[in-house]
């Protein structure tokens, strides 16, 4: 019985087959900030189930592409399902442009709504990517502040920094900043992106 829910948790993820096998141990840390962050990474798995209820229950991997900020957002996620904890995962940029194609069937949109907003954790890869419009914030606002009235935990990556989170939205950017707080890794500077060293 609990293979079979571990595979009905995995299968509802959204997470794609090509991520199920990322974990910790292939996340090679070449900086320090890596290090440090895949250390809170792990530590947020093993406490998740003391955090889950309260208000600062998130976590957030931001700042330059490169650094390994989806790696780690999976390695969470395939690593709390392994937990029987469920996942969603929530490609932003698809998933955006997919609400918005159901806007005006307010039933339709309610209900596609509603499972990124009650999902037990909700994982946001690549948090504002690309062009932003009102209706993004407008989606993006009311799934993150029902979570954040509801302690419901998020893991978030973005090419965002904190300060260009406020400018995205002061409202969205606050909320997501409070419910991470203390676990939020940036990754500033050209030396994070692990993708132009050396292998």
């Amino acid at each position: 019985m609990k293979e079979k829910y571990y595979k009905q948790i995995i299968k509802n993820s959204g997470i794609s087959e090509h991520f199920y096998k990322i974990g910790f141990k292939e996340f090679k840390t070449k900086t320090e900030k890596q290090k440090f962050a895949k250390e809170q990474a792990i530590e947020y798995v093993k406490n998740f189930e003391n955090i889950e209820h309260d208000r600062n229950n998130g976590i957030a991997f931001l700042g330059n592409c490169g650094a390994g900020k989806t790696h780690l957002s999976i390695a969470i996620a395939n690593n709390l399902m392994a937990k029987h904890i469920a996942v969603l995962y929530m490609p932003y940029r698809e998933t955006v442009t997919k609400i918005k194609q159901s806007i005006t069937d307010e039933i339709n949109y309610s209900k596609i709504m509603n499972v990124y907003k009650t999902a037990k954790v909700l994982l946001i890869d690549d948090f504002a990517k690309g062009k932003t419009t009102e209706s993004d914030i407008n989606i993006m606002f009311e799934i993150i502040n029902y979570r954040y009235l509801n302690n419901m935990p998020i893991i978030i990556s973005s090419e965002l920094v904190q300060e260009r989170l406020l400018d995205f939205d002061e409202a969205i950017g606050s909320r997501i900043i409070e419910m991470c707080r203390g676990r939020i890794n940036e990754f500033i500077g050209i030396e994070t992106n692990y993708r132009l060293k050396e292998q």
